[in-house]
């Protein structure tokens, strides 16, 4: 506890006695200050014990005196120490008047009492309280070390709890709540999930403070009784934070909880800088397990998994591909860090093992069919494409997953993880082409294939096989183009097709032999029927 007006006036040496404001003697005394001026109010800071003689005061006069007290409470000034038989044998009665009036604490200072003698007892009484909180905060954080080492973070919030004596809680890189302590603390984490969201936006090492009325013990919601003062405080020592740590209390914390508070960040830091190191281990793992299962060896693949990945390879999984243009350009960053974190949060969360793995530009990752990881990718991509769609920024960094493009494949076993490898990259190169962020394999059987025409390359190879039809045409000799579209379309009926022309079947005929000889291809072999068909297709999607 700091020094007090009580504990000054009760310190045996300084024979201090109480004239006025006797009801607030246990308001702390940041320190002892000496000043003779009539307005010392400038050089005050509040929270301090003014030490007076009144040279140059005129101590008698009522209103001055009353003007001269109100000045100081105002100012935040907790008690007036006054030295009697030095310019006033006893303390004027306007004086005592004007502090009883005002509720200021005033303290009448024996002649054999030298104001350095209360300078230095309240020096040292602050002294000894940061003493005192300094040892305190060792002790705190060899417990939170303890704990920490024995229970993991569960233990240290547990800890933490109890030295600040409030409520702890740790959010992963999602802003999801994964412990609290006490249990019924989880509830009220829960509500601040919108806070912890706009601070992992702000560059580690971040916090911020909120406040409002919080959950009582049985985890109610609060009826204004329960109201707290939370602290976030951001973990990781990345660009961008990996998790989160709020801390409730009745009020500001005072030096010893500080420390327990900062001993807590710190060790929650190793452990999440520890978690990245292991978590870089077993991408390592990961990429070698792939690397087996796409060159068709599963058997290996299991073996050198073990239980890393649970039963991911013993179950139907998806093959997720994902690939941004603009890679190369986040040197300083992952440019899949928004997919990863929605994919390996929803799993974390549903107890299901994912395997991901980055490969230079791409992000490879394999997620159990129908599992909550590959929803959560779903749902991400869904809320990014919207977003570009509304022509806003993505759910993550601000325009950091522009150009991020997602395959995913059909539900596959480890068996035929090559081949879900491969339609994970079909579905990838259509969204590319479709100006989409995601597209399924699924979706590619069920709809249509002309889409695809759209493609340059199909374009390119269109023109170059119809262009000596067009430049026929161009010359007014026929209508060779119209002619060969109307008869593949009718599937090679001649008077159906002549029909839809307005033609007589024959001159259909003479047109489809020209159309033979200027190709040099035959019309009867069905491959060139279906180029053509496809060629005509893309050119009218232009």
């Amino acid at each position: 506890m700091p020094p007090t007006l009580a504990s000054l006036v009760h310190h045996s040496a300084l024979k201090l006695t109480v004239r006025a404001g006797e009801g607030r003697l246990d308001v702390p005394v940041r320190w002892a200050h000496v000043s003779e001026l009539a307005d010392p109010v400038p050089y005050m800071e509040g929270g301090e014990l003014l030490l007076i003689t009144a040279l140059k005061l005129d101590a008698e006069d009522p209103e001055a005196m009353r003007r001269y007290v109100r000045r100081l409470a105002k100012a935040g000034v907790v008690g007036l120490g006054f030295a009697v038989g030095v310019n006033y044998e006893e303390i004027p009665k306007a004086l005592v008047d004007a502090a009883e009036e005002e509720g200021l604490p005033l303290l009448e200072v024996p002649r054999r009492t030298p104001f350095l003698a209360i300078s230095k007892a309240v020096s040292a009484a602050i002294s000894a309280d940061q003493y005192r909180a300094v040892t305190a905060g060792f002790a705190a954080q060899r417990e939170l070390t303890r704990q920490a080492l024995t229970d993991g973070p569960e233990g240290l919030l547990r800890a933490l709890a109890a030295q600040v004596d409030g409520w702890a809680a740790l959010y992963d890189a999602s802003g999801a709540v994964v412990a609290a302590a006490p249990e019924w603390a989880g509830r009220r984490a829960a509500r601040l999930t919108a806070e912890v969201e706009r601070l992992r936006e702000r560059p580690a090492p971040a916090s911020a403070v909120a406040g409002g009325s919080g959950s009582g013990p049985d985890g109610s919601a609060g009826d204004g009784r329960h109201d707290d003062r939370v602290e976030l405080h951001s973990l990781g020592t990345g660009r961008r934070p990996r998790a989160a740590l709020a801390v409730g209390t009745a009020s500001a914390p005072g030096t010893a909880e500080r420390y327990a508070v900062h001993s807590a960040i710190a060790l929650l830091t190793l452990t999440t800088e520890r978690s990245r190191s292991l978590h870089a281990a077993q991408q390592r793992i990961g990429a070698a397990v792939l690397r087996m299962l796409l060159a068709g060896e599963p058997d290996h693949a299991r073996a050198v998994a073990g239980d890393l990945y649970g039963g991911l390879l013993d179950a139907p999984f998806r093959v997720i591909v994902a690939d941004s243009a603009t890679a190369a350009a986040h040197a300083g960053g992952d440019p899949f860090d928004g997919l990863t974190e929605a994919v390996e949060s929803a799993a974390a969360r549903a107890g299901e093992a994912v395997l991901v793995v980055p490969e230079g530009e791409r992000l490879v990752a394999l997620v159990t069919d129908g599992g909550a990881a590959v929803a959560a990718g779903t749902r991400y991509a869904a809320a990014l494409e919207a977003a570009r769609a509304a022509g806003g920024v993505g759910p993550s960094d601000a325009g950091e997953e522009d150009g991020l493009v997602v395959g995913l494949s059909a539900p596959a076993g480890p068996i035929a993880a090559a081949a879900a490898y491969k339609q994970a990259e079909q579905a990838l190169s259509v969204a590319r082409r479709r100006g989409r962020i995601l597209v399924e394999h699924e979706q590619l059987a069920a709809g249509s294939v002309l889409p695809l025409l759209a493609d340059d390359a199909v374009k390119a190879f269109a023109d170059g096989l119809l262009r000596a039809l067009h430049e026929h045409d161009a010359t007014g000799r026929g209508d060779l183009v119209a002619s060969l579209r109307a008869w593949l379309s009718r599937h090679g009926q001649w008077d159906a097709a002549a029909a839809d022309l307005g033609v007589h079947r024959h001159t259909l005929r003479y047109r489809m032999r020209r159309v033979e000889e200027i190709l040099g291809r035959s019309l009867d072999d069905p491959d060139v029927r279906m180029e053509l068909w496809l060629a005509l297709k893309a050119t009218s999607a232009e």
